[in-house]
């Protein structure tokens, strides 16, 4: 069966995440004919089986947190025992009814973006794409691979996403031995999870099940926590890890995993033998892109498997374009979802601004939070950038003080002599929502007077903000010393 387009616009998407999604929805927009090839579920893996559900894993985390430091807010939780006396309940975690209500919103929210493309005109063909030539499509539809159809296009977007690495001495069985897709599976918290890898996605869920009550070890092959990350922040977050029983193995490589029955053994390089009921392991990720046609089509690979694309997400061939976590920019849903947006933009002929690294803001959900957006005080450091550093503890916050908030801090980096904000981190909670203003002052190139004339409620944590921009007002900027 072949499927052609009579319209001189057409799109063809291979892969439903955040880029392909959006992608789609730009194309619908723009008035083209765009056919979407997705083979797991629209929203791809980050909705189905990572970002969705971790992050609602680790919001559920979040509360039981909230719930055991009430009492340190005066609220008290008792329940009554026979003689009459009041007896203190403990938090009980049923992990089996969390992750059955995590997997449920991450098809919901498939479900709902399914319904937005549809709405908007896109076609979805559900199976497994491949380049047939820079403007051809061959969709393997049947359940044994034998059913083909044929997309048309004159533009092609490749949004496939990426995997988790496996080693091959510690192999995922999803038993005992699991990457980060396989983990809500679990019926019950792991009495003793192993986290091998202290990166972002092996930060986010230590953290995550150290506060829902599981012991976590953490192994670490750099000297701290978030090896990369600002280092104040890493600090934070590694003394919240330690103050809260979790056990940080820095500088140590594991060997090899095995799965022992009733439990696992992980060998350090050292020869250290850790052992615990369950592991995961955060080891990076690799590029959907093989057996894809890629290196036939004439588009540029890296060693890794990435795609090459340049800030409007275009690629060696030009009219094909790619988006997320299988090209070679930054790996995150909002830029694969702007890269998307950003590569239709531009082969349609609408007004694109390119993409600029510097400009884009992250987060990891720890707990507390950490965000990032610009110039960090590591680039000042490295000589990368003339600029000047303060930092204000959220403890000295009011608002922080009246939510029990201990650890945290708000740092400014501004451009020295000009006081232009080019950077910033926050370390608390909702620093994903608190970053937003930093990043309107990065794109926008606003001063850190400019932004300090802005109204910040009082009391509330963005005041933190605009108090470390009035703090820079007087900053003698021939000096570069940190505030």
């Amino acid at each position: 069966m072949s499927l052609s387009f009579e319209s001189s616009q057409s799109v063809a998407i291979i892969g439903g995440g955040p880029g392909g999604y959006e992608a789609a929805i730009a194309g619908a927009q723009l008035g083209a004919d765009v056919t979407l090839i997705e083979r797991v579920g629209i929203g791809g893996s980050a909705v189905i089986t990572d970002v969705v559900p971790s992050k609602s894993l680790i919001a559920t985390a979040d509360a039981a947190v909230a719930v055991s430091e009430a009492t340190d807010l005066g609220v008290q939780f008792f329940a009554k025992g026979d003689d009459g006396r009041p007896l203190r309940p403990e938090i009980a975690i049923n992990l089996a009814a969390v992750n059955k209500r995590l997997l449920s919103l991450a098809r919901q929210q498939s479900d709902d973006m399914r319904a937005s493309l549809v709405e908007a005109g896109v076609r979805i063909i559900s199976g497994h794409g491949r380049l047939d030539s820079d403007r051809g499509v061959i969709v393997s539809t049947g359940p044994d691979g034998t059913d083909f159809d044929r997309v048309e296009a004159d533009t092609l977007v490749i949004a496939t996403g990426s995997s988790p690495r496996e080693l091959p001495s510690a192999r995922p069985d999803g038993q005992r031995i699991f990457t980060w897709t396989q983990l809500y599976d679990m019926k019950a918290l792991p009495a003793h999870l192993i986290v091998v890898g202290s990166g972002v996605t092996g930060a986010e869920f230590a953290s995550a099940y150290m506060n829902l009550g599981a012991k976590v070890t953490l192994i670490s092959s750099r000297d701290q926590v978030l090896p990369g990350e600002d280092k104040d922040a890493a600090a934070v977050l590694e003394k919240v890890f330690k103050r809260g029983g979790m056990t940080v193995l820095s500088k140590s490589r594991a060997e090899s995993v095995v799965n022992t029955g009733d439990g696992v053994t992980v060998t350090l390089s050292g020869g250290q033998v850790v052992e615990g009921s369950h592991c995961l392991l955060a080891v990076g990720s690799i590029p959907n892109t093989a057996g894809l046609g890629l290196e036939e089509a004439g588009v540029q690979m890296t060693d890794s498997g990435h795609i090459q694309v340049n800030r409007v997400a275009r690629t060696s061939v030009p009219n094909v374009y790619a988006a997320g976590d299988c090209t070679t920019f930054v790996p995150l849903a909002s830029v694969a979802s702007m890269q998307g947006r950003t590569a239709v933009f531009h082969a349609l002929g609408d007004v694109v601004i390119p993409l600029e690294r510097r400009r884009i803001a992250s987060n990891i959900f720890t707990a507390p939070e950490i965000a990032t957006v610009g110039w960090q005080e590591k680039d000042i450091e490295d000589g990368l950038i003339d600029g000047v550093v303060k930092k204000l503890p959220l403890a000295a916050n009011p608002r922080a003080k009246m939510m029990g908030i201990r650890d945290g801090f708000v740092k400014v980096i501004a451009r020295k002599g000009s006081g232009t904000v080019i950077g910033g981190v926050i370390v608390a909670p909702r620093a994903s929502e608190l970053i937003y203003p930093l990043g309107i002052a990065v794109e926008r190139r606003m001063t850190v007077d400019q932004v300090s004339r802005v109204f910040a409620v009082y009391p509330s944590l963005t005041g933190s903000i605009t108090d470390a921009m009035r703090s820079m007002h007087s900053v003698d900027h021939s000096d570069a010393a940190r505030g």
